[in-house]
């Protein structure tokens, strides 16, 4: 299975990419695949770093405005003209996504993802991995969302948030 993970490109220390960099090994130990935003900085470093050492192989999507920043060493790594169209590719690639904790690129990224589910384009898995309540405030806005009306089907429907690398790994193959 190719997996999509969100993360940041940027530095944000061992609070969160230490789970970030056991998600990776998880999921190259088990013979997926990491599909992710290409960039050779930061927590997207720290997960493609994992996935090679453990084996796995790396599909980097990166965009032309930033394509120095693209790891060099991916086993297959695409380049982009525009955002829009690294999302697509990102979401096309993957047969799940996962969102690690980022900042607005990635919320970008997955709030995308997420109504491509609700308008039924896609109907993968979508796990946020909410590493030390990261994404508490997403989920209470998600839930009063769901509580209110203001979406079609069940929260439960659109995505699962899981409090483990290990969590998200078996929610992705059990739903995948």
């Amino acid at each position: 299975m190719n997996i999509t993970v969100f993360c940041s490109a940027n530095d944000v220390g061992p609070r969160y990419t230490a789970a970030a960099e056991e998600f990776a090994t998880l999921l190259a130990q088990r013979g997926h695949a990491l599909v992710w935003g290409g960039s050779d900085r930061g927590t997207m470093k720290v997960i493609a770093d994992a996935a090679q050492a453990a084996g796995g192989k790396i599909i980097g999507i990166s965009v032309d405005p930033i394509k120095e920043a693209a790891r060099p060493n991916a086993d297959e790594m695409v380049i982009e003209k525009t955002w829009p169209e690294r999302r697509a590719s990102l979401l096309a690639r993957g047969d799940a996504i996962v969102v690690l904790p980022g900042g607005i690129g990635t919320l970008d990224e997955a709030t995308e993802v997420l109504e491509y589910k609700k308008q039924a384009l896609h109907s993968k898995p979508v796990v946020f991995l909410n590493l030390a309540g990261f994404y508490d405030g997403f989920r209470t806005q998600m839930e009063r969302m769901d509580r209110e009306g203001f979406l079609p089907r069940a929260l439960a429907d659109y995505l699962y948030f899981a409090s483990s690398p290990e969590e998200a790994m078996r929610y992705i193959e059990d739903n995948g």
